[in-house]
Parts: structure tokens; C-alpha cells; sequence
């Protein structure tokens, strides 16, 4: 599959050889033919490894986790690669300083200069682009700014219609559309992480209605029957209904105030502990947000073994926003005022599993 730097870097090898070529296609002999040869093949070196030379991705922290850098690199579409190594930058900023006074002096004093006395100015300004797509964009504006003092001073005002304002507008161009592709990379993560947090949000509201509508069906389930009784003798219920109208008014309570708090397990001991004429009072006040399910067990365990083996009768349950504790178990004897400290007779507390 051809992806988009392979094409970037044929086209840039493609036209440092022509850059290259012009150079090397003399109409007739430079002053100093050696020093023409040698400012090419720097030149051609350097725009090698401007090319094919990566950078090193820093290792990841020791716990495994991206660094800061790495994060808003990925968020942003690109890889550590993409930066051109610091001294690679330096050498296509020292290029661009060297390259204009070698071929200044090869070519020497000329009447009319000469095709191949030119070739450095686009030549020098691809590179800068190449340094610019690699994201060194101080270096590239100035190496471009040399190129073009070094063009102005070998050439004369010549210089800017030989192609110094062309390199001057291809770096800027370069900069414009990577400031520009990487907006919309910020924003086509901004929007993903939004449409992920959407889609989070629409998963926790389905979740939340699908657990309404079981607390409707219970409620419907517990409240119907006795609902239908009061409604069919018209208020007029026996002691015995009453007491399973009450039942049922508790264990509604339950479902609403300390849904977290119940299973299978706890609703039957805490049904079978108001047959006996305890009171129980269930109160979830968000302890339990965040455990997992198996803690959720665990906890749901004890409580189930604490509230059967109590002997208290009045139960007070409730969930504690503590670190440590869970949920709370206060019992009373019976006939003690709330303001009596020694009417407390059970006090247990749950804790969190794992923490």
C-alpha cells in the first residue's frame, strides 16, 4: 500500500536530483570545478538525511504508560519519526550558510552567470521545506533567511527573480498547510474524544432506564397486589392485610432508597426480620458508587449475615461515604429513646474489600 510520506519522499528525492543535475550540467568549466562538486554532494547528503534520517521515540515511563508528549503526539495523528533529529536540523542550517559562498567561489567572476550558478537557490529552499514538513520550523526560517542573504550577496538584487522569493514562499506555504493539518488534527481528536464521551453518556442513560424500568416492574410487582385489595374493600382491610400492606410499603422504601444495598439474599432476611416485628430502615446515600461488582457481593454478604443475626429491634442501615467503611449497622433495643447512648446494641461496620 502506497502512503502518503512514501509519495512525499519520492517527490523530494525526485527533485533534489534535479536540483542536483543542474548543478552538475556545466555549459562551460566552473572557476573551481572541485568546490562545484563538492557543494552538490553536500548538498545531496544533507538533503538525504533530511529525508530518511528518524528521530528516535523516547521510551515509555516505567510503569508501561504513555508520556505527556507521546499522548498529544497520538491525539494529534503523528509519531515521534516525524521530527527531524536537532543535529540533522543544524547541518541543513550550516548547508544553507556553506553551500551559496562554494558556489559563489567555484563559479567565479562572470559576465552573465550561468545556469549551474543558480541551481542552489531552489535546491536550498527544497531543503528548507523538507526541515519545515519535519517540524523544525525555527531552523527551517532560518536557513531560509541565510539562503537568502548568501543569494542577495553572491548574486545581487539578480537573486530574487533567480528564485529567492519562490524559496521564501514554498517555506511559508509548508508552514501554513502543517499549522493547518494540524488544527484539523486537534479538532478530529477534540471531536472524537466528544463523540466518545456522547456515546459514554447514551450507554449510562440506556443503563439508568433499563434499571427504572426494573424498579417499576418490582414496585408494580410488590405494591400491585395490595393496591388492588385496598382498592376492591374500598379501604376496609383486616389486621392481616394491613400488616402485608405495611410489609409491602417497606419493602418499597427498600427498592428506592437502598437499591444497592439489596439482593435475593438481603431482601429475604430483611423480609424475614419485619415478620418478626423489627423495623428496618434502609438509607443509600451514594456510598457505594464506583465498587465493582464483586465487592458489591461481598458487601451485600455481610450485610445479609449481620441483619439474620441481629437482635436488635430496629435496624438502621446506611452507607458511608468513608474510605474505609462501607455501610454501617446500627440496631436499637426495643422501647429506647433515640437520645439514650446505651440503647445502642448492635453497632457493626462493613468495610471495603481492597482498599
Amino acid at each position: 500500500m502506497v502512503s502518503v510520506r512514501r509519495v512525499l519522499v519520492v517527490l523530494g528525492v525526485a527533485f533534489t536530483i534535479y536540483q542536483a543535475a543542474r548543478g552538475m550540467i556545466w555549459t562551460e568549466p566552473p572557476a573551481h570545478p572541485w568546490l562545484m562538486v563538492l557543494a552538490v554532494v553536500l548538498y545531496l547528503v544533507v538533503t538525504a538525511l533530511c529525508l530518511f534520517t528518524t528521530r528516535t521515540p523516547p521510551p515509555l515511563s516505567p510503569e508501561g504508560e504513555e508520556t505527556r508528549g507521546e499522548l498529544v503526539m497520538r491525539r494529534l495523528g503523528r509519531r515521534v519519526s516525524s521530527y527531524l533529529p536537532l543535529w540533522v536540523g543544524f547541518l541543513a542550517l550550516a548547508t544553507t550558510f556553506i553551500v551559496p559562498t562554494a558556489v559563489g567561489i567555484a563559479v567565479g567572476p562572470k559576465a552573465e552567470l550561468p545556469t549551474y550558478g543558480t541551481w542552489y537557490i531552489g535546491g536550498l529552499g527544497a531543503l528548507m521545506v523538507v526541515v519545515m514538513v519535519r517540524r523544525r520550523h525555527l531552523i527551517a526560517w532560518g536557513g531560509t533567511i541565510a539562503l537568502t542573504l548568501g543569494a542577495l550577496y553572491w548574486m545581487g538584487p539578480d537573486a530574487l527573480r533567480l528564485g529567492a522569493i519562490g524559496s521564501i514562499v514554498w517555506v511559508g506555504v509548508a508552514h501554513l498547510l502543517q499549522w493547518s493539518t494540524d488544527r484539523a488534527a486537534r479538532d478530529t481528536a477534540t471531536l472524537a474524544e466528544l463523540e466518545s464521551a456522547a456515546s459514554a453518556w447514551q450507554a449510562a442513560q440506556e443503563g439508568r432506564d433499563g434499571e427504572r424500568r426494573v424498579q417499576v416492574q418490582r414496585a408494580l410487582a410488590i405494591a400491585g397486589p395490595v393496591l388492588t385489595r385496598v382498592i376492591v374493600h374500598e379501604g376496609a382491610l383486616s389486621e392481616e392485610e394491613r400488616q402485608v400492606a405495611g410489609l409491602a410499603e417497606a419493602r418499597l422504601r427498600d427498592e428506592l432508597r437502598g437499591m444497592r444495598l439489596l439482593d435475593d439474599r438481603v431482601r429475604a432476611v430483611i423480609q424475614e426480620a419485619r415478620q418478626h416485628g423489627v423495623q428496618v430502615t434502609m438509607f443509600d446515600d451514594g456510598g457505594l458508587d464506583g465498587v465493582d461488582a464483586a465487592a458489591l457481593t461481598a458487601i451485600r454478604a455481610q450485610l445479609a449475615e449481620t441483619i439474620a443475626t441481629a437482635r436488635s429491634r430496629r435496624l438502621i442501615i446506611r452507607t458511608s461515604p468513608h474510605e474505609r467503611v462501607a455501610v454501617t449497622i446500627v440496631g436499637r433495643s426495643d422501647g429506647a429513646q433515640p437520645e439514650e447512648d446505651d440503647s445502642v446494641d448492635l453497632w457493626h461496620e462493613i468495610e471495603h474489600t481492597g482498599r
